[in-house]
């Protein structure tokens, strides 16, 4: 499975960088918002501060939500670098514009999914990337999880080749969980990849062999 991390957050993606594990990046204007990031300029030389530290896929989100306005906004950002993947919004217009950029060889990540029947559509338009929201599900009382379990037994009974991409990914469980069910990919904050290091058996071990080295060598 695949780790991306979701932030705009040059210090944690670098982080999660060094720590060896990172794959890609997912962003939204909220949490460009959160780093005090605003006008256009501006966000897109932050598009490009992210590609130029990571390797992998970088999700950068369209603002507008007419076909014309995301075609024009994606194929901006797709000019930033190859790593580039242009996020659009579930919506009418949204699966059209992820036609349109299938069609051309741009990748793109649709966001906000909260069905099943929503993913199917993605994956019929070609997306690269379908983002079900399995954090916001849980806000309102549904198992996230029952949702990437339907759509990893929809996506194999067709072989879409459109990658499950969890996000709203909040602890370490959700992304065991995901890992199980065999998401393509999870996204989530630098606290939830951290959080997987920890054990408490670990600690205490880790403790113990230390004392015990320090009394032999006393």
């Amino acid at each position: 499975m695949k780790f991306f991390i979701d932030t705009a957050n040059l210090a944690h993606i670098k982080e999660a960088q060094d720590l060896g594990v990172l794959d890609g990046v997912t962003t939204n204007p909220s949490l460009m918002a959160k780093e005090g990031i605003s006008g256009k300029d501006n966000v897109l030389r932050h598009y490009k501060a992210i590609c130029d530290l990571v390797e992998g896929d970088v999700s950068a989100e369209v603002i507008a939500t007419d076909y014309e306005g995301m075609i024009r906004e994606g194929e901006e950002l797709a000019e930033l670098d190859d790593k580039i993947v242009v996020k659009i919004p579930m919506i009418k217009d949204g699966i059209k514009a992820l036609k349109y950029f299938s069609n051309r060889g741009i990748k793109t990540n649709c966001t906000l999914v909260f069905s099943a029947g929503q993913a199917l559509l993605a994956a019929k338009a070609g997306a690269t990337y379908v983002s079900p929201f399995i954090g916001r599900l849980d806000d309102i009382s549904f198992d996230g999880m029952d949702l990437i379990d339907q759509i990893r037994v929809i996506y194999d009974n067709y072989e879409f080749d459109t990658q499950i991409l969890a996000a709203s990914v909040r602890h370490p469980i959700h992304i065991i969980k995901c890992a199980e069910i065999g998401a393509d990919v999870m996204t989530g904050p630098l606290s939830a990849m951290l959080a997987l290091l920890k054990h408490p058996l670990t600690d205490s071990g880790l403790a113990t062999f230390l004392a015990d080295h320090a009394k032999s060598n006393q």
